[in-house]
């Protein structure tokens, strides 16, 4: 397992335990109301105006209370076994993965090779007769490792009466392609980048090309305004690297550049 793998590992991990750890804190105070409340004598009413009132409506308020807040923690242990269930099933590719190039240039040959399918389907649908599913039309599109039921379901006009696959389709996928490429040519130019710190009155801006984070580092804590204006602009403050830091790409720098322009306005 890379360190990336393990890094995403790890995260899953946190996020089950502290679900789990929610969970059971959720149970107990839910279980702690209950049980509170089951000291009430059924239908027991609150004596207004006796000497108990005061007592007694203090004693079921804390037992609500508890059911309350273990209500809420239930809620939030659902909140993050999703987070924990999403990012186990992730399968996008993230740019600190080291294997980002290989996996980007894998899926554009993937879609590059379903780009000409559909091309290649559509032409052979297109033939004589035009949009007619005859057996050579159908044998011809099994042949490109399409089912028989599927080869026939290409000839069903859609909602708009569009036979084969639309050119709405071959757009977007053409457009996911270039998204792709535009993608591969950041991730590969940070693959050889070194890193690099410029220095500020009072901060360091660093582009640790290692981490693929973009930083700024403080002698020591700054202010809260410093800290709204780093925050504003979507950099977090990450202990291990005793650095505010976001990821290290176009969007990074743009964000560094104006955190640097009104920290020395």
């Amino acid at each position: 397992m890379s360190a990336y793998e393990a890094r995403r590992q790890a995260r899953i991990d946190r996020l089950q335990e502290r679900a789990t750890r929610t969970r059971e804190q959720s149970k107990r105070l839910i279980a702690a109301g209950d049980e509170a409340l089951s000291h009430i004598p059924l239908g027991q009413p609150i004596l207004i105006g006796h000497y108990s009132e005061s007592r007694d409506r203090n004693y079921r308020n804390r037992a609500v209370g508890k059911i309350d807040r273990g209500m809420a923690l239930d809620r939030k242990a659902d909140e993050l076994a999703r987070r924990a269930e999403a990012a186990a099933k992730n399968r996008s590719i993230s740019s600190d993965d080291p294997d980002a190039p290989e996996k980007l240039h894998e899926k554009i040959a993937k879609l590059e090779a379903r780009q000409q399918e559909m091309k290649a389907a559509n032409k052979i649908i297109q033939g004589k007769p035009k949009n007619q599913p005859t057996d050579e039309k159908i044998a011809a599109l099994v042949t490109m490792g399409a089912s028989e039921a599927a080869a026939r379901k290409l000839f069903d006009p859609d909602f708009c009466g569009r036979i084969g696959f639309p050119s709405y389709a071959l757009q977007n996928n053409n457009a996911n392609i270039r998204r792709l490429k535009q993608r591969l040519e950041q991730v590969e130019a940070t693959v050889d980048a070194e890193t690099t710190e410029t220095e500020y009155d009072g901060f360091t801006v660093c582009e640790n090309a290692d981490a693929n984070r973009i930083q700024i580092i403080f002698p020591g804590k700054p202010d809260e305004a410093t800290r709204s204006i780093l925050k504003g602009w979507g950099f977090r403050w990450a202990p291990s690297e005793s650095a505010w830091q976001r990821q290290l790409n176009a969007n990074g720098r743009y964000a560094a550049k104006m955190v640097a322009e009104k920290l020395t306005a």
